[in-house]
């Protein structure tokens, strides 16, 4: 079989911060192989074989964090929902770091980790095979010429709902009134329905929410945070 080739992909972004603790450098180095959901990585899996996501999480449905932070809605997440198995995907390998932490301190074992490009996961991951998929504060690229490196674009979208199932739920949160304008504009164009049918539907948190540090932030500074739901059209 002929190895496919591998797109070319811009990544705007930080990979990496301030230097890491000891205890986190023997996180990574102890425990994110055994996190890892199978083989992403081009160099390990340059033709694109699909996860066997069954061998990973047995029969459970699957659920998609893009772009965790620093992991606490995920590990939340994991906590309240044994019965369901949860990939997070973040290349900033200090949030994966502070994750593998909260991993270990939580005692949960139905989670997953990529930590690199949520583009290289989609590639990988079987079609229709997400039930859920949360985008929590995304970095919002102010400056107008930046708008096209947002993740509500396209590029991200398409292979997004590939993966997706068919009714399966999208969460996003953010607090940048020209990213929900970007949202409702680009999602729908997807294949997701916005499911809001009133104010309270946007503007109140899920039922379920655990408010981030990003979230808190926003906050103190006097931005509303909004919460908008799509579901994936079959």
């Amino acid at each position: 079989m002929t190895s496919p080739d591998r797109p070319h992909r811009n990544f705007y972004g930080r990979l990496k911060g301030k230097a890491l603790k000891k205890s986190q450098k023997t996180y990574l180095d102890q425990d994110l192989v055994q996190l890892s959901p199978g083989a992403v990585g081009w160099e390990e899996n340059p033709e694109r074989t699909p996860l066997d996501l069954q061998a990973r999480f047995g029969d459970r449905p699957i659920w998609l964090e893009i772009g965790f932070g620093g992991g606490e809605h995920l590990v939340h997440q994991a906590a309240q929902n044994p019965d369901v198995g949860i990939i997070g995907a973040e290349p900033y390998i200090n949030g994966v770091a502070m994750l593998l932490g909260k991993i270990r301190r939580a005692g949960v074992d139905n989670l997953a980790v990529h930590p690199g490009d949520a583009r290289d996961l989609f590639d990988v991951l079987p079609d229709n095979s997400i039930a859920r998929a949360f985008l929590l504060y995304p970095d919002p690229w102010p400056k107008k010429r930046h708008h096209r490196r947002r993740f509500v674009t396209p590029e991200h979208l398409q292979p997004l709902a590939r993966v997706m199932q068919p009714g399966a739920v999208l969460r996003v949160a953010t607090d940048i009134p020209d990213y929900v304008r970007q949202t409702l504009e680009e999602v729908p164009k997807a294949g997701f329905a916005w499911q809001a049918q009133r104010p309270a539907d946007w503007r109140r948190p899920w039922g379920d929410w655990l408010s981030t540090r990003y979230e808190q932030k926003a906050l103190r500074e006097g931005r509303t945070p909004h919460y908008l739901t799509f579901t994936r059209q079959g």
